[in-house]
């Protein structure tokens, strides 16, 4: 499990394209066969992703986590973006198709992910925060969440918002996670920008084509660096940082956030005219 520390405004402006990478770049999440892990300082936030092909991988506990499971003290979000899979927990399994969603509570000892086909494996995007209290294991499909479009063609920022886990959908201790779809000829996500100093946010980029990029901006309001993002790779976004980005071409993001609140609205806007 990789480790990445805080940091904040003063050192990040300071970074050069190799150091903001490496503190809030995670660029490998799926390999054959194995559950791989970044664990943040920002609120303690894991994100991961596991990618069974030849085998079911479990999820294990680890020495960072001194716990004598891996959900001991803590919850999950899975989405899956791949084939179809499923995720046993305990003794119940659970089948999910792409873009359907499993939150698992703490409590839960045992979990294993699967693929119904190792040619075409699930990709199961993995979102862990602490939790103080347990709330039932659950499915929620996407065609079954809430759903609402957003944005327009002129803005080149039409999209589809899906909540999974948040106040009126799967219940969590603090988890909050969601996917966005945008649609052929729409490239932006997330304008005009925003932070919220509660929470951090963790953004995974998705069904983008291998050639092209995101260009993905972080920083404060008013002292902007910018990450060259590739599909299935993740940004870690503190709070005190805005998280938007700009294709080229359209894609799909997943959205997850833990810390001070579950308000999905929690937002300090800044106006595009104030962006540095």
């Amino acid at each position: 499990m990789q480790v990445r520390y805080a940091v904040g405004p003063n050192e990040t402006r300071t970074f050069d394209t190799s150091m903001l990478r490496e503190n809030f770049l995670v660029e490998t999440l799926f390999t054959p066969d194995t559950v791989q892990l970044c664990y943040s300082h920002f609120d303690r936030v894991i994100i991961g992703g596991a990618m069974p092909v030849n085998a079911s991988v479990a999820l294990t506990t680890y020495d960072e986590l001194k716990s004598d499971y891996f959900l001991q003290r803590r919850e999950l979000g899975v989405i899956n973006v791949g084939g179809a899979g499923t995720i046993t927990v305990d003794d119940q399994t659970y089948e999910l198709g792409k873009l359907d969603c499993l939150y698992i509570g703490r409590g839960s000892q045992v979990v294993t992910f699967a693929s119904q086909q190792g040619d075409n494996p699930a990709l199961f995007y993995l979102l862990s925060a602490p939790a103080h209290r347990s709330y039932p294991t659950k499915k929620a499909a996407q065609s079954d969440v809430f759903s609402a479009p957003m944005g327009s063609a002129e803005g080149a920022n039409e999209r589809v918002i899906y909540r999974y886990i948040h106040r009126d959908g799967l219940p969590s201790c603090q988890l909050v996670m969601g996917l966005t779809i945008l649609k052929p000829g729409s490239v932006w996500n997330t304008m005009p920008a925003h932070v919220h100093d509660r929470r951090m946010e963790a953004y995974f980029y998705f069904d983008l084509d291998p050639a092209h990029r995101i260009v993905h901006l972080m920083g404060q309001p008013t002292e902007t660096r910018h990450l060259l993002v590739a599909n299935h790779q993740a940004v870690v976004s503190p709070p005190w940082s805005i998280h938007s980005g700009c294709g080229t071409t359209n894609y799909s993001f997943i959205w997850g956030m833990a810390g001070e609140n579950m308000d999905y609205a929690d937002m300090d806007m800044t106006a595009i005219a104030d962006l540095r």
